[in-house]
C-alpha cells in the first residue's frame, strides 16, 4: 500500500486500534444516553454501532483530505472524535424526535384500552370483592410486568378498571402506614425486586400521573413502563420457590409450562454469542420501537 491512512502502521497498531474503537464508541454512547435521559432512549449496542460508524466516515474523510494522513496522525484523529460525535448527536436528535408522539400519554392509553402491551388493573394490594389486603393482587401484578419483560414490553396502570376508568391509587395507599405516592413507589420497586429481581425490576419505570375519575376530579394513577428484556426474567414468589416463566399472549399474561419455557428461551434468548448479541440488539430496536 503506496499511501493511506494505514501506512506504515504495523498489524499490532491496528490490533490495537479495534478495541480502543470500541471502549471509545461506547464512552461516547455512554454520554450521549447520560445527556439525552428523560427526552430519549438508546440502546447500548445501538449507539456503539452508531459510534463506530460515525469514526469509519471520520477515517474516511481524513483520508479524502489528506491521502497521505497516518492512522494515528492528528487529523485522522480529530476527525475520526469529530464525527463519532457528530454520529452519536444526529442519531439522538433523530431517536428524539421519534420516540416522543409514540410515548402515548396516559390518556391515549386509557382510552385505547387493554392491548398485548397494555394492562390495567384496579388495585395492587387490595381485593374490592373482599376489601381486604390480598397477596394475591401483588403477584398479579408481578406476573404481568415479568410477562411484559419476557414479551415486546409494555405498560401496566394500576387504579384503573378493565373500561379504562381512572379509580385512583387510594385503596392501596389506605394499606399503608404512611399513605403518600414515595411510599407507594418502594413498596411498587421492593415487590419487584423480590420477585423478579434487582436487575430486572430496575429497568422498570414508574410514574404516578393525573388524571380525571367518574366525578371528573383528579386522581393519580401509577404507570409501571416495562421495556423488553435481553434475558428471560423469572418470577419467584419467594425463597426456595421454584422460578416461573410468564409472558404476554395477546391481551392475557400466561404461565409456561417447562417444555414450553424451554423452548421460548432457546428461540428468543439463542445461546450462542452472535445470537445472543442479536437478541440484545432486537431488545434495544423493541424498545425504541415503543418509545
Amino acid at each position: 500500500m503506496s499511501g493511506g491512512l494505514l501506512q506504515g502502521v504495523p498489524l499490532w497498531a491496528v490490533a490495537a486500534a479495534l478495541p480502543i474503537v470500541l471502549v471509545v464508541a461506547w464512552l461516547l454512547g455512554s454520554v450521549a444516553r447520560w445527556l439525552l435521559r428523560g427526552r430519549a432512549r438508546l440502546g447500548v449496542a445501538t449507539t456503539i454501532v452508531v459510534s463506530i460508524i460515525g469514526t469509519a466516515l471520520g477515517l474516511l474523510l481524513a483520508w479524502w483530505i489528506d491521502p497521505r494522513a497516518a492512522l494515528w496522525s492528528p487529523l485522522a484523529i480529530l476527525l475520526a472524535l469529530g464525527m463519532t460525535v457528530v454520529a452519536v448527536a444526529g442519531y439522538g436528535a433523530v431517536a428524539a424526535h421519534f420516540q416522543r408522539p409514540q410515548c402515548a400519554g396516559i390518556a391515549e392509553l386509557l382510552v385505547a384500552g387493554e392491548s398485548d402491551r397494555v394492562e390495567f388493573k384496579s388495585t395492587a394490594r387490595i381485593n374490592l370483592r373482599t376489601g381486604q389486603k390480598d397477596e394475591r393482587m401483588e403477584q398479579v401484578i408481578a406476573k404481568t410486568a415479568c410477562a411484559f419483560l419476557n414479551a415486546d414490553g409494555g405498560t401496566l396502570v394500576i387504579g384503573v378498571d378493565d373500561l379504562g376508568t381512572p379509580l385512583g391509587l387510594e385503596p392501596d395507599l389506605a394499606t399503608m402506614k404512611s399513605p403518600d405516592l414515595d411510599r407507594y413507589e418502594l413498596w411498587l420497586r421492593d415487590l419487584l425486586t423480590s420477585t423478579l429481581g434487582q436487575t430486572s425490576a430496575a429497568t422498570v419505570q414508574i410514574e404516578f400521573p393525573s388524571v380525571p375519575n367518574a366525578e371528573d376530579q383528579p386522581t393519580s394513577v401509577c404507570r409501571v413502563t416495562c421495556v423488553p428484556s435481553p434475558r428471560p426474567v423469572y418470577l419467584r414468589h419467594g425463597k426456595g420457590a421454584a422460578p416461573e416463566l410468564w409472558v404476554r399472549s395477546g391481551n392475557s399474561t400466561r404461565q409456561l409450562t417447562v417444555d414450553e419455557a424451554t423452548e421460548y428461551v432457546m428461540h428468543r434468548w439463542p445461546l450462542n454469542l452472535g445470537s445472543s448479541i442479536a437478541a440484545q440488539v432486537r431488545a434495544a430496536v423493541r424498545f425504541s420501537e415503543e418509545h
